[in-house]
């Protein structure tokens, strides 16, 4: 895990004058949040915005039918596009967010962030930036939710996670499923074909990789 920094390390206070440091110092309080609780839920109301220090946050997108998609992840120094979204058009969240890992965050009251990116041109380009790479991530994964097989997806998030846990993925169907934005039923029958072709054996938690030379053929085998 990344080591904690200060609010103003998120933002590259090198480039920043003492005004918008001092600003920072005044209004940035810091917040601990353990894994698995709520930031945000869907609807809810943009109060503040936060500058993860550490930890990671899930940003994704439920649906009625109880499937999720992930729309990204938020690492140390970056923040929330969506919640500076809200904040902007004073209106509520349209996702939902979690903790991952244990939070530490730098969090500003929306009234001061709305002045500090009428006032300073760092904290403008800060958001254009956060605006432009959570896009493109969006864009990507619209494309592979709408474009491309989901044996291929699952077979190359295997090889990912396998870089992860060489003595076997920890993971659920169901935590795949979530990931991908797709059901439980569809994953488990991707995996015992995978499991019948000898590329991976299924235990209960536990994904172990028997092939990663043949899955990682099979992820790339039909790319467009």
């Amino acid at each position: 895990m990344a080591q904690p920094c200060g609010p103003g390390q998120a933002l590259a206070l090198k480039d920043s004058d003492n005004e918008v440091r001092g600003q920072i110092l005044k209004h940035a309080s810091i917040v601990h949040i353990p894994k698995g609780e709520f930031i945000f839920l869907e609807g809810d109301e943009c109060r503040q915005l936060a500058l993860i220090l550490a930890g990671t946050v899930r940003v994704y997108k439920p649906a009625e039918s109880g499937r999720e998609i992930t729309l990204y992840r938020l690492g140390p120094g970056e923040s929330c596009i969506l919640t500076a979204s809200c904040i902007f058009a004073h209106g509520s969240f349209p996702a939902v967010a979690v903790t991952e890992e244990d939070i530490e965050a730098g969090v500003i009251p929306s009234l001061i962030f709305r002045e500090w990116i009428s006032r300073h041109d760092i904290w403008r380009t800060y958001v254009f930036n956060l605006l432009s790479k959570r896009l493109s991530e969006v864009i990507a994964t619209i494309e592979e939710v709408a474009f491309r097989r989901m044996d291929i997806r699952i077979a190359e998030m295997l090889v990912k996670l396998h870089s992860l846990y060489k003595e076997g993925i920890k993971t659920t169907h169901q935590d795949i499923a979530m990931e991908l934005g797709t059901s439980r039923e569809v994953v488990s029958r991707i995996l015992k074909n995978f499991e019948y072709e000898n590329l991976i054996s299924l235990k209960r938690g536990i994904i172990q990789v028997n092939d990663i030379l043949g899955l990682r053929k099979r992820g790339e085998q039909f790319r467009s």
